[in-house]
């Protein structure tokens, strides 16, 4: 184990609030997430343009991974430090030098999945995952079917399969870390939107290319430039999360996209409207920074929206007079850009496009400025 010896070792998890994307997010410590490393990410993330800080995920470094199987079959994700450390952002950071060691059996899974979510919520869905052998006890029965958010679950289940059918147990996996933006949440409730109105990369097969082209012109991101990628609502009224996917996203109009954007703040009892201005006011900042960004397209990137699911004591008392500045309190809701591995910019060291794009991208303004418009038009009460 070299200079790790001795180190405690730390499990390296499925991340249970993941609501969208294909790719598995797993938890590396209470704070940071990791994905696997792509270098158009990676890219973007080194010479992240200073403005644009407030709202992506902080980079924190790369950690190389390697498959383990057991005598039983059960798989074990390891990961180790890189020497590759980002200048200063985590070159000191204690957890970076860690080893992490995690037994994937199918009852650690359900388990681990149960574990993490605050007060055991349950979260529920709508869509069922026949092939989900994972969830199976003993006697093939299926207890565990509802009872957090299953989109990670699947996702990291894919995510292992392919790993192990496709390389041997030695190979390295180089993953990137980030910060996890809903670990200071109890309940997060979190909105995953598609940005833009075109979502292959610029090395996209033909084959690709047309079918990106396609879920775009069948779903909201033609009309609108954004669409729902995934969602989790917590409902106070029963201690569960309401879930929707990327598929219930794509088969939404303009009108249904309206109606999941207001159940998206609904919490079981009533509209969270207290919500509304700091979202607009933080998707306003995030236009003004985009327009501003020459050259940069975010090809299939996700803007996640975020607020707690748990009612702040006092914004539920009504009666008690609060400054203005109380309703702009940045902490209470978050907006944050993800997946960058189809983002291209000037002077990236991995873009597949010799000829750079000029000017800002409309698609993803476009997207934004219909996406405040609607929230205006709910906090009008239409």
């Amino acid at each position: 184990l070299g200079p790790a010896e001795g180190r405690a070792a730390v499990l390296l998890q499925p991340f249970v609030h993941q609501v969208g994307g294909h790719t598995s997010m797993l938890t590396y410590d209470e704070h940071t997430v990791c994905k696997p490393l792509v270098s158009q990410e990676l890219s973007f993330y080194e010479s992240l343009p200073l403005a644009m800080r407030q709202f992506t995920p902080q980079y924190k470094g790369i950690v190389s991974v390697h498959l383990k199987k057991d005598s039983l079959g059960n798989l074990t994700l390891i990961a180790s430090p890189s020497l590759g450390q980002p200048d200063g952002s985590a070159g000191g950071d204690p957890a970076v030098t860690l080893w992490h060691k995690r037994k994937w059996s199918h009852t650690q899974v359900t388990k681990t999945f149960k574990d993490s979510c605050p007060g055991k919520m349950l979260l529920r869905t709508d869509l069922q995952y026949h092939t989900d052998s994972l969830l199976e006890d003993a006697n093939g029965k299926q207890p565990e079917r509802k009872s957090y958010n299953p989109w990670g679950l699947h996702c990291h289940r894919q995510h292992l399969n392919r790993m192990s059918s496709k390389h041997n147990e030695n190979k390295l996996h180089q993953f990137l870390l980030l910060e996890n933006v809903v670990s200071k949440y109890s309940y997060p409730c979190i909105l995953d939107l598609k940005m833009g109105t075109r979502q292959h990369g610029d090395d996209a097969s033909e084959e690709k290319k047309a079918r990106h082209i396609k879920k775009c012109e069948q779903s909201t991101s033609a009309s609108l430039g954004v669409r729902i990628c995934g969602m989790q609502v917590y409902q106070a009224d029963t201690g569960h999360f309401l879930c929707k996917d990327k598929y219930y996203g794509r088969k939404l109009s303009p009108e249904g996209f309206q109606q999941t954007l207001r159940q998206f703040l609904c919490n079981g009892n009533q509209l969270r409207t207290d919500l509304l201005e700091p979202i607009i006011l933080r998707l306003k900042a995030l236009l003004a920074v985009i327009r501003k960004q020459s050259s940069y397209r975010f090809y299939s990137s996700s803007l996640l929206i975020i607020y707690d699911g748990q009612e702040h004591k006092e914004s539920a008392d009504h009666h008690l007079p609060f400054p203005k500045t109380h309703g702009t309190n940045p902490s209470r809701v978050d907006v944050r850009m993800i997946d960058f591995a189809h983002t291209t910019f000037k002077g990236s060291k991995s873009n597949p496009n010799p000829t750079p794009h000029d000017g800002p991208d409309h698609g993803y303004i476009f997207g934004l400025e219909n996406l405040i418009k609607i929230l205006q038009s709910l906090s009008e009460g239409k």
